[in-house]
Parts: structure tokens; C-alpha cells; sequence
């Protein structure tokens, strides 16, 4: 974590937040390995805290290898609110493809391969940021729900669109993670962002939840 997050959270909450992720991302990756068969091999996750207008810089310094990307934001609310980020090099679409069995993309054109890459995006989305998201809020003994998640494709790397939804003014807690598929040579960046009003929630759930297995 960075200073700020050392100034918001203490060493044993940063280290109960830390295992709660490491069950929550395991948990993700194990669900889409379950639909596509296929082992996905997960970066321990990494936890920090910043401003909320410094959020789109640190997108572009964590997602510099992908010259085009495609990006999916999924929102959730509840007690733990905030959004979910997936990011994809668009140059892995078509192996995403013929990792969900949509057919011999070599007969597809070029708009149906578009087309195929953002259903598969959203289906993997879907799994990765609602089983991480529900992981969480289950462990911390409380319940979220779900907007639609939305795929979109770029090449401006201008995220701006991204953090539009949170308060300039506020800090966030990012959540992120580095997986790959095994040797399908495809690696992807998942983000979990809670917003401010957020974290003195967290804070006592953190405490509540440490505090079970002493029970």
C-alpha cells in the first residue's frame, strides 16, 4: 500500500483486507476455470489507496503493454460499493473465443469477431468481478447487487470515462490483480475500486470478521 492507505488502514487491518482478497480472487479465478477448463494462474493481489483524480494515470501506468484494449466495468452497491474493472488486450479476443467454444473464428468476419469478443468479455466479466465482489460481501457478512456490466473497446487509453462516477474529492481503495491463462498466452488486469464511503464500513467489517474465529 501506499502512504495513504498506511494513513487509512492499520497493519492488521491491511492484513485481514489482504487475506479477504486472496479468498475473494482465488474464489473468482476458480469459477471461470470451472466454465472453460481450463487452470487460471492468479498474481497475489495488490491493495492501495489514492486520490480519485490520480486514478486515470494510474490506469495508464498499469496497462501500458496493451497497445488496444477492450474494458468492462461492472458497478455494485450495498455496504461495499464501487465498481469492478476487467482489462483485456484486444489481441486476445480471438483465443478468448475458441477458449468458450463460440466456433472457427477464421470463418467469422472482422465485425462478428468484435461482436463475439465483447459477448465473451462480458460472460467472463460477469464471473471474475461478481465472484470476487459476492466473495467479499460474504466473508464481510453483507450483500451487494449489480448493475449491467459494459464493454467497450480503446485505443486513447484515456480512462477518464472510467472514474467519472466516483467523487474527485474522495479516496479510493484499489484492489487489483494480474491472471493468466495457462498457456494460452493471455493475461488480463482485474480492478476492484470501493469508494469512500465505503471504508469506515470496511474498517468494522474487517474487525467483525477477524473477530469470528474467535468465537
Amino acid at each position: 500500500m501506499n502512504i495513504e492507505a498506511i494513513a487509512l488502514f492499520s497493519d492488521e487491518e491491511k492484513d485481514i483486507l489482504q487475506e479477504v482478497m486472496n479468498i475473494a480472487f482465488g474464489n473468482a479465478t476458480a469459477d471461470l476455470a470451472e466454465m472453460i477448463d481450463i487452470f487460471v494462474v492468479l498474481n497475489v493481489p495488490e491493495i492501495q489507496a489514492m486520490k480519485v483524480n490520480d486514478l486515470s494515470v494510474y490506469f495508464k501506468k498499469n496497462i501500458h503493454d496493451f497497445d488496444k484494449i477492450w474494458a468492462l466495468d461492472q458497478k455494485f452497491w450495498g455496504d461495499f460499493s464501487g465498481s469492478g474493472f476487467l482489462i483485456f488486450p484486444a489481441r486476445s479476443g480471438k483465443t478468448l473465443i475458441d477458449l468458450f467454444d463460440t466456433g472457427d473464428t477464421e470463418e467469422v468476419e472482422s465485425k462478428q469477431i468484435e461482436s463475439l469478443e465483447k459477448e465473451v468479455l462480458l460472460e467472463i466479466g460477469n464471473i471474475l468481478v461478481g465472484a470476487c465482489v459476492g466473495k467479499i460481501a460474504g466473508l464481510l457478512n453483507t450483500n451487494v447487487t449489480y448493475s449491467p456490466p459494459v464493454a467497450s473497446q480503446s485505443e486513447s487509453k484515456d480512462f477518464s470515462t472510467l472514474v467519472e462516477p466516483f467523487n474527485f474529492n474522495q479516496t479510493a481503495i484499489i484492489m487489483k490483480t494480474v491472471f493468466e491463462f495457462e498457456n494460452q498466452h493471455i493475461n488480463g488486469l482485474l480492478f476492484l475500486i470501493t469508494n469512500q464511503d465505503s471504508i469506515e464500513w470496511l474498517k468494522k467489517a474487517l474487525y467483525d470478521y477477524l473477530e469470528s474465529f474467535d468465537e
